[in-house]
């Protein structure tokens, strides 16, 4: 199997841990803290990197890679809360479908300025990516242009996690890379749940009081970390052995996953926009891959 296919294969299984793990933390954060639960995820994520990375002994990255790690999980720590503000409204507007597709705008471009304009099928498949990661994201209410900013500021923030750890991840240890990053990721959101606390409650950040943290939200937080710090392995490995652009737009298409998910295990419908959605999303995989 070609660098390129695996590459392609190990993107795809990334969007399938990371629409996954959306899907369980989003189910549930409607019934616990979602900051404090963000918390647990980035800390149980940071605990299974490190202990994997023992386990098989793995070569601890040089100092320059460390620190590439370290400002991934800032920029994607970050970008988490600018995000969570900006649906804390509770319209979602615009946010999502911006943040999704400028995330994934920006690192291909990147990618395609560093290693070259990739063939016709890729370009047709980017095109059907970015079309079904739109609709896919889109809510069915109107927008406001403080979400669309904010939307906009927390996709610089993703982009950067997906650039930095690019740098980060060239001949090292895929398992250090993500669990070190994951730290970082864990101590900002940490510090923002221990800052809201202190702070009255018209100005907390969304979901800084605790509701209903008990010993089965608890558990779904590990797992959602779990996949999620996975996904975030299987990213970088993609990263590290193809091309930039590909990897982040085939593990772009997780809010699909997440979607398919909500439809199949909580019966919630399917609009026909996010159903034409996961259709560009599916035509993009062998497009993309090819």
């Amino acid at each position: 199997m070609s660098a390129a296919l695996t590459s392609a294969g190990l993107a795809v299984s990334a969007a399938l841990c990371w629409g996954s793990s959306d899907f369980v933390g989003g189910y549930t954060a409607r019934r616990a803290n979602a900051f404090v639960l963000t918390t647990i995820a980035h800390a149980s994520g940071t605990v299974f990197m490190i202990v994997l990375a023992l386990v098989n002994r793995s070569p601890l990255p040089a100092v320059n890679k460390l620190a590439w790690a370290i400002a991934a999980g800032f920029s994607g720590g970050a970008a988490l809360a600018v995000f969570y503000r900006a649906l804390s409204s509770g319209k979602m507007g615009l946010a999502a479908p911006v943040s999704a597709v400028v995330a994934a705008t920006i690192p291909t471009l990147f990618g395609i300025v560093t290693e070259g304009l990739p063939g016709p099928f890729k370009i047709i498949g980017f095109v059907f990516a970015a079309l079904g990661i739109y609709l896919v994201s889109r809510p069915d209410e109107a927008g406001h242009p403080k979400e669309v900013t904010s939307a906009a500021l927390a996709a610089i923030g993703f982009a950067g996690y997906f650039l930095f750890i690019k740098q980060a991840g060239e001949g090292s240890s895929v398992f250090w890379i993500a669990g070190l990053s994951r730290f970082a990721s864990f101590m900002l959101t940490l510090m923002i749940v221990l800052a809201g606390r202190g702070r009255p409650a018209s100005i907390r950040p969304a979901s800084v009081d605790s509701v209903g943290m008990d010993a089965r939200v608890i558990a779904l937080g590990i797992l959602a970390g779990f996949m999620d710090i996975s996904g975030s392995a299987l990213f970088i490995r993609a990263s590290q052995i193809g091309r930039l652009d590909v990897a982040v737009v085939l593990s772009s298409l997780y809010p699909a996953v997440t979607v398919l998910l909500a439809g199949l295990l909580l019966h919630e419908r399917f609009t026909r926009w996010k159903l034409a959605g996961m259709m560009a999303a599916l035509a993009a995989v062998p497009l993309i891959a090819a």
